[in-house]
């Protein structure tokens, strides 16, 4: 018997599908109201515009002889410039003669000095590539070795500082060239 090979023979190839249905058709676009807004924002805009350009109507004009005329009558080409107004605030001579005062108090001074410490090392090249990096800022720093539970530490420490703000103005010079974490504490 002859083998036969139904990985070739593939399938047959499938018949278009007809639609039956007919598709709606599709809706006009509206012109009678677009042309209908179009109309009402155009009377809008022209009745803004002569509102915004019409004057208001004038007062009704009853004519009298004054007796004696007190002003000079001027010449049309002459200019008339009206007198300074005077200025009914007062608060400008006020604020011109203030004086505020300001109770500033004194900043609290510690009794203790503060330290910041920016890192805690294994080895000691690793400390002192923390103190070069604060070094180039400008900053010195010491290290610091500590025995604790784990062996023995390299602490990379800055100060003694009188003031926490002091330290906190350093600690800030830090975190913008990009040395963090930082921490300050009191000095033991």
């Amino acid at each position: 018997m002859a083998t036969r090979d139904y990985v070739k023979r593939g399938k047959a190839p499938r018949k278009p599908t007809r639609n039956t249905k007919k598709q709606p058709p599709k809706p006009a676009f509206p012109f009678k109201w677009a042309f209908l807004a179009l109309i009402l924002v155009a009377g809008f805009g022209y009745g803004l515009y002569y509102l915004s350009t019409s004057e208001p109507p004038a007062e009704p004009v009853v004519e009298t002889k004054p007796a004696k005329p007190t002003v000079k009558p001027q010449k049309k080409d002459e200019k008339v410039i009206p007198p300074k107004p005077e200025e009914k605030w007062s608060y400008i001579e006020e604020l011109e003669n203030k004086e505020v005062k300001v109770e500033a108090s004194e900043p609290e001074l510690s009794s203790r000095p503060y330290l910041m410490q920016c890192g805690a090392y294994r080895s000691a090249s690793q400390a002192d590539e923390r103190k070069a990096m604060i070094a180039f800022q400008g900053l010195e720093s010491h290290i610091k070795t500590s025995q604790g539970e784990k062996g023995l530490w390299y602490r990379v420490v800055l100060g003694p500082y009188p003031m926490k703000r002091e330290a906190e103005r350093d600690r800030n010079l830090l975190r913008r060239a990009g040395i963090e974490p930082c921490a300050i504490w009191y000095w033991n």
